[in-house]
């Protein structure tokens, strides 16, 4: 062998090695797949209670992962909430909101879990819906799209018919929401599956060699979903007969609007009148059965295209690499205590089903279900942990990843949840701490105008109700500014609401005028002053302006 031979060999050989290492050490990270429902309260789900759905594969999910029974949401509405498992941030410190006049700015999501994965070396993809504004014009922006080397999805609600309000899923097969969002997902898993050609892609086929990160988004069993379902003749069997033969019982503390007597709220602070015509369904038992039927049957949708990709993970021998998390946004009133929608600080509307599942964790430690408390912000913290990644400083959630392992330690001693999108639609500003026993909420006085005054005037002048109800100004931005700030610069709650979680689930009976509570309130008081701060940060929230002025196509 001459000397050229043997340069070419030893080249080879060290070239081969890295390659093999390489490879061996991409498969030593694990896959990651994030699957976020929507409006999808704790319970909707066999493995948390509900005896009527059928969610098979969710349900083994659970089995084979943790289940956890306490977790929560930081804000009850979607954007901010979303925001929030983007960037590990509570909302008083992102600073984005329906209400807020503001998007993410380039600099704040180089910091979302996306963007940091992406960039240590994960082959990234987003399924489904978008509902958080980010870069400068928010979802004109493209930064979104830009930022994935895999994108198939559509910004702000994708209804049940994804096709009919999205031009990107043409060319899907499918036509409702979880089988197209199936076909997305094999799309991006599988090299062989059929091309999606409206999908964005970077790269020509998802890289072997590489870990990959999926985020799958739902718009689902939320409101825009299924009120929108038609039983069109296209619609499987499921969306069409299933739970329909069944006599669905109503909520042990569902309220008609007929029969209101004694609101949950005094009527100055959430103002029902005002409330999206949306969440109407709510009023009759009628309206609720109807829709609620539609939520199973979504859920059931849901649940069998995690069976589907449970078994295209199986397939390619990517399950045993594979981590799945599965929560949701958020949760919802749907005539309880005579309530309808979000947006507040409620176990209702902030509770939400969780899930951990690796597969790599020991056969005893399997199916195990914690009260530990944890929140959507954790997320985030969690699977750049599991990464093997470093958490970025501006993260406030923490890694929940060791009670996959079977730790048992506490995570944090309390919770805090809060709703600063008070607007014309009559819900009230609100903050809430809560441990495994007790929560504290306090309100603070609700001076937006009236969403039926504003509906009034525009009928009278032929002004377009979505542009007078929705468009968001630049004075906005100040107003909202001050809702982040003001219960920190001493504004005093107006109402306020004890509750003893044990004892009272439900949240019906109100402690906070009983003696013998005084200490407890005293506790729990000092415990929102602490909280508030920690959700609050330091610095100024990291937001473009986005409003009607700034972007009137914005798709605010």
């Amino acid at each position: 062998m001459n000397k050229f031979q043997t340069s070419l060999t030893t080249f080879l050989a060290v070239a081969f090695y890295f390659v093999t290492v390489t490879s061996v050490l991409s498969q030593e990270r694990p896959n990651i797949i994030f699957i976020l429902t929507d409006d999808q309260s704790y319970g909707l789900m066999g493995c948390d209670g509900n005896t009527i759905v059928q969610t098979p594969n969710i349900d083994k999910l659970a089995e084979e992962g943790v289940l956890f029974t306490n977790a929560h949401i930081t804000s009850a509405i979607c954007t901010p909430s979303r925001i929030s498992i983007l960037l590990s941030q509570f909302e008083r410190k992102h600073g984005v909101n329906f209400n807020s006049g503001t998007s993410v700015s380039d600099e704040a999501w180089e910091q979302s879990y996306p963007v940091v994965m992406r960039k240590a070396g994960y082959y990234t993809g987003w399924i489904g819906k978008n509902h958080a504004p980010v870069g400068e014009g928010g979802y004109t922006s493209e930064l979104m799209e830009k930022s994935f080397d895999y994108w198939y999805a559509g910004h702000g609600h994708i209804r049940f018919y994804p096709k009919d309000v999205h031009d990107i899923f043409n060319d899907a097969i499918a036509s409702t929401q979880p089988e197209i969002i199936n076909e997305g997902v094999n799309d991006f898993i599988d090299n062989n599956e059929r091309r999606l050609k409206s999908a964005i892609r970077f790269l020509k086929e998802r890289p072997e060699d590489k870990p990959f990160m999926l985020s799958v988004n739902f718009n689902l069993p939320h409101g825009a979903g299924t009120g929108s379902m038609r039983l069109r003749d296209t619609d499987d069997t499921i969306y069409k007969t299933l739970y329909r033969d069944l006599d669905i019982p109503l909520p042990d503390n569902y309220i008609a609007k007929v029969d209101i007597k004694n609101p949950k709220l005094p009527a100055d602070l959430l103002r029902t009148e005002d409330r999206q015509t949306g969440y109407n369904y709510s009023n009759t038992p009628q309206g609720f059965r109807e829709r609620y039927i539609r939520q199973l049957q979504a859920m059931t949708g849901i649940d069998r295209l995690v069976g589907n990709l449970r078994k295209k993970l199986k397939d390619l021998k990517l399950d045993k690499n594979t981590i799945i998390i599965f929560t949701s946004d958020h949760g919802l009133f749907m005539g309880e205590q005579g309530l309808g929608g979000k947006a507040l600080c409620y176990e209702k509307t902030t509770h939400v089903p969780m899930i951990i599942m690796d597969p790599k964790v020991k056969r005893k430690l399997k199916g195990i279900k914690s009260d530990a408390l944890v929140q959507s912000i954790d997320v985030a913290a969690t699977m750049v942990s599991m990464a093997g990644i470093k958490k970025p400083v501006s993260f406030q959630g923490v890694d929940i990843s060791g009670f996959v392992k079977g730790d048992k330690g506490a995570i944090r001693d309390y919770l805090f949840t809060e709703n600063l999108w008070s607007t014309q639609f009559g819900n009230p500003r609100c903050e809430a701490v809560q441990n495994k026993e007790w929560k504290y909420i306090r309100y603070y006085k609700n001076n937006t105008f009236s969403a039926s005054k504003k509906i009034e005037t525009a009928k009278q002048l032929g002004i377009p109700i979505n542009k007078i109800l929705y468009a968001v100004h630049d004075p906005d931005i100040a107003t909202y500014r001050s809702f982040i700030e003001s219960s920190l610069e001493g504004e005093q709650p107006v109402y306020e609401e004890l509750y003893n979680l044990k004892n009272d689930s439900q949240e019906l009976h109100n402690l906070i005028k009983y003696d013998q509570y005084k200490l407890i309130l005293k506790m729990l008081k000092v415990a929102w002053e602490v909280k508030i701060k920690e959700a609050r940060g330091t610095g100024k929230p990291k937001v473009y302006r986005y409003t009607n002025d700034s972007h009137p196509k914005g798709g605010h």
